[in-house]
């Protein structure tokens, strides 16, 4: 991973982020965020959801989205960042694994930058019931 102190994050950062999210492309998704990031996830048995610390963790995490929903899917970005804030909106859509439940829902990332990458993405989603099989 290489820092680039100098480039300050903006919303072509977010949006090469989506497009790796869409790839499934960890190695990408990885050399955005710092070494120290963090990943709150959108369930989980914490008050911000399940969070994931440190590059193994917040790997772990990212990758653990995709295991779950194999096509998952985030559509319609917009972003938008703000000094050391950003915001991605999206719809996502993915099958559970476990079981073919279809998911769609609006949901936002709101991040937290530092040296020019991720620390922190902060994942949220709307509860929104199974909907039927395409």
């Amino acid at each position: 991973m290489s820092k680039n102190t100098a480039r300050p994050v903006d919303v072509d950062v977010l949006v090469a982020f989506a497009a790796a999210w869409n790839r499934h492309d960890i190695d990408a998704l990885m050399s955005i965020m710092t070494d120290d990031c963090v990943f709150h996830a959108v369930a989980g048995p914490d008050l911000q959801g399940r969070t994931f610390s440190g590059r193994a963790e917040v790997r772990t995490g990212f990758q653990l989205a995709w295991q779950t929903f194999p096509d998952a899917a985030w559509l319609d970005g917009e972003h938008f960042v703000c000094g050391g804030r950003g915001v991605s909106e999206c719809t996502f859509r993915g099958t559970r694994a476990s079981d073919g439940v279809r998911i769609e829902a609006r949901m936002v990332d709101v991040f937290t930058f530092r040296d020019g990458l991720i620390a922190v993405k902060n994942a949220f989603r709307k509860d929104r019931p199974p909907q039927a099989a395409a």
